[in-house]
């Protein structure tokens, strides 16, 4: 069984993992030297770029939201693209990160060492110990750091920027910004400062690697990344204003600490020598973010690929804290590696380039994703305009790509060679699924990767299962049908389960027409959730709460469009057309149950409703109790539902009585020898098991 990653994080956690990946080198080193390719028009450089991530951003939303797992990029690419380009995009990102991270971690020393008689390098290897450490004690414990972080560098970045707006707008000698500095190196020049600072925005979506760990991710992931890219677009712009109109030219071009030059001119309300040391800290606090964030991001490649079997299945493991601590011991040692061995700055431009690599391929992997048509692919969050926003994303990755220099793109491409030789060398013999792109082509006729399909139902539970229990309460009201030898017609059982449906809807009001065929027709739309096992659906306006009736076919059944497969499971549902991803929440659990190897066996096996529903739901969220005089359960006998104190969230579904089933109401009194069906959350029943049992 697969281990999944605890969900711990909020959506303050994803805002401060995306905003703190993305201030560091951006903002405190970055400005001067972009300003001496294009001059005073250095800020506007900023502001584009913030516009030219947007595409990026909203791929990587929809993405994060459909398909929340561990390992981001690498994930996405996987399962639209294939294991092979995965991969590239897995192993590339891990490596990449590893070294922009470590980038990071030196710039951090650098401004330590001001205050500390230490070399930068020493002090970037006892940062990334202590970055390790805490990413091997716990998700949680490590965004409380980030919070921290990102917190205190918002709140100086703040007080920055609104004692350079006072001193801009009550300084009336301030000179105009030059023309013959505005554009120096005309539109070429502007477009080369473009592409360096877009990668300042690039750890906006870094995000994705951790959205397994995300609570309610559909929403927390979108507003998270837009709320993070205000915020930085907003600092990054008039920041850089700021800079440009109180440093003479000649300084700021030549100045490797802007932030600091400039708040030597514009802090006024305190102490200069204070204002001054406080922007210290938020570098440090912004370069510290950038590399826990880093390795918080980049240990979640390797313990996705090894999920997948890309990677030796040791870096899946999941520690006593809850985190991958082999990934993120060997991602901390790794970067060790890179402090000792490496001229980091220098190859930390190749994160650059393969970022906008990876934004091009992510941009086509929600083309490929949205048209393969698979049903099971519904994000929470969609991006808009599609596919124009996605063509516009890969255009501009394109660009930009251009514009980083031979060096940048051939060290890129001898990337790509390593992951492509580790596919081949270490995992082609181990993985068969195919990407969603096989979907496509199989409009064309050619394969399809089912696997794919049941993985995304899957999912579609993981992200609902906490919020409701609507799976639950639907197999606790639905109706079993044990079809006997005689019923060997699947048209006539097809009608059974409609005939029970139409006597449950038969109070609903304004129902559609034709609703009964589309049931009935089981070539049209008929989801094959495992061998034996077929669902379908339909939705109407205007219903209440969806119904289902699931069929246990004895001995099972062969039809002509199925071919010799036995059918030994028919289940149909109707659910309300104003929730439209209802029914896909209820397949996704169910996929997940169905999954189970000895599924098929318990299910044929199963003598009586009871039984068969038993097997529908996970036996730990469900307990029938049978009222009798001689246990705990006479205290219920003769009482109302409302009277009953129940553990937690626990709910009666359904009572028996006399082989009839009773829907429950606040006032419906229970008698001796009910059978009540109780639904409720592990814990919950687990506490009222052993209550009974006393």
């Amino acid at each position: 069984m697969k281990e999944r990653l605890s969900k711990k994080l909020t959506l303050f956690d994803v805002y401060a993992v995306s905003t703190g990946a993305m201030f560091s080198s951006g903002f405190f080193l970055l400005p001067g030297i972009a300003a001496m390719e294009t001059g005073n028009s250095v800020y506007l450089s900023y502001l584009v770029a913030g516009f030219l991530i947007l595409p990026s951003m909203l791929t990587v939303a929809e993405l994060s939201t459909a398909m929340p797992r561990a390992g981001g990029a690498y994930y996405f690419l996987d399962r639209s693209l294939g294991p092979l380009v995965g991969t590239i995009g897995g192993l590339g990102s891990w490596i990449a990160l590893i070294f922009k991270s470590a980038f990071a971690l030196i710039g951090m020393g650098a401004y330590l060492s001001l205050y500390i008689d230490i070399p930068p390098t020493p002090l970037a290897l006892v940062l990334t110990v202590i970055f390790g450490l805490l990413n091997v004690f716990g998700a949680k414990e490590t965004a409380f750091l980030q919070r921290l972080l990102v917190s205190a560098l918002v709140l100086i970045m703040g007080y920055f920027l609104l004692e350079g707006v006072e001193y801009l707008t009550g300084n009336s000698l301030l000179p105009e910004m030059q023309k013959d500095n505005f554009l120096t190196n005309g539109f070429g020049g502007f477009a080369s400062t473009v592409g360096l600072v877009f990668v300042s925005y690039a750890g906006l979506t870094k995000v994705a690697s951790i959205s397994e760990e995300v609570q309610n991710p559909d929403k927390a992931i979108p507003l998270g990344m837009s709320l993070s890219l205000l915020t930085a677009s907003l600092v990054y712009v008039l920041g850089v204003f700021i800079m440009v109109k109180v440093l003479p030219a000649s300084t700021l071009f030549s100045s490797l600490t802007p932030v600091t030059d400039a708040g030597q001119v514009v802090v006024t309300w305190i102490p200069q020598s204070i204002g001054i040391l406080l922007i210290v800290v938020a570098a440090i606090a912004a370069f510290a973010s950038t590399g826990n964030a880093g390795i918080m991001s980049a240990s979640r490649y390797p313990l996705a690929m090894s999920r997948d079997g890309l990677m030796p299945t040791i870096f899946g493991k999941i520690g006593r804290f809850e985190t991958p601590h082999i990934s993120v011991i060997s991602t901390t040692f790794i970067m060790i590696l890179v402090l000792l061995l490496f001229d980091v700055e220098g190859v930390a431009k190749l994160a650059s380039a393969f970022q906008l690599l990876l934004f091009f391929l992510l941009n086509l992997a929600v083309v490929v994703m949205r048209e393969s048509k698979i049903e099971a692919y519904k994000p929470g969050f969609s991006s808009p305009l599609y596919p124009w926003v996605q063509v516009l994303g890969m255009v501009i990755s394109l660009l930009l790509i251009a514009q980083m220099g031979f060096l940048a793109v051939g060290l890129t491409g001898t990337l790509i060679i390593i992951c492509i030789a580790w596919y081949f060398y270490y995992a082609q013999g181990k993985v068969k699924r195919q990407g969603a792109i096989y979907h496509v082509h199989a409009r064309l006729g050619q394969m399809r990767n089912e696997a794919l399909e049941h993985e995304l139902m899957t999912i579609i539970n993981e992200k609902n299962m906490d919020s409701s229990m609507t799976y639950q309460e639907v197999i606790a009201r639905s109706e079993i049908i044990r079809a006997q030898s005689k019923d060997r017609n699947l048209d006539v059982l097809s009608n059974k389960a409609v005939q029970s449906l139409e006597h449950r809807l038969q109070k609903e009001n304004n129902l559609e027409m034709g609703w009964a065929s589309a049931l009935t027709d089981m070539a049209i739309q008929a989801i094959r959730l495992k061998q034996g096992v077929y669902f379908k659906y339909v939705q109407l306006e205007g219903l209440r709460m969806p119904e289902m009736v699931a069929i246990q076919c004895q001995g099972g059944l062969t039809m002509p469009a199925f071919g010799e497969e036995k059918i030994h499971a028919l289940i149909f549902l109707v659910t309300p057309e104003e929730q439209p991803l209802l029914h896909m929440r209820i397949i996704g659990h169910m996929a997940e149950l169905i999954e189970a190897e000895e599924f098929l066996d318990r299910w044929v096996s199963a003598r009586n409703e009871r039984s068969l529903k038993e097997v529908l739901l996970s036996d730990e969220r469900l307990i029938h109790v049978r009222l009798r005089k001689n246990n705990q359960s006479s205290l219920w006998i003769d009482r109302e539902i409302m009277e009953m104190e129940l553990p937690g969230e626990c709910l009666v579904t359904i009572i028996e009585r006399n082989k009839e089933i009773i829907i429950p109401k606040g006032r419906t009194k229970m008698q001796q020898g009910d059978v009540l069906s109780i639904l409720g959350y592990p814990n919950d029943i687990k506490e009222l098991r052993e209550w009974l049992e006393q």
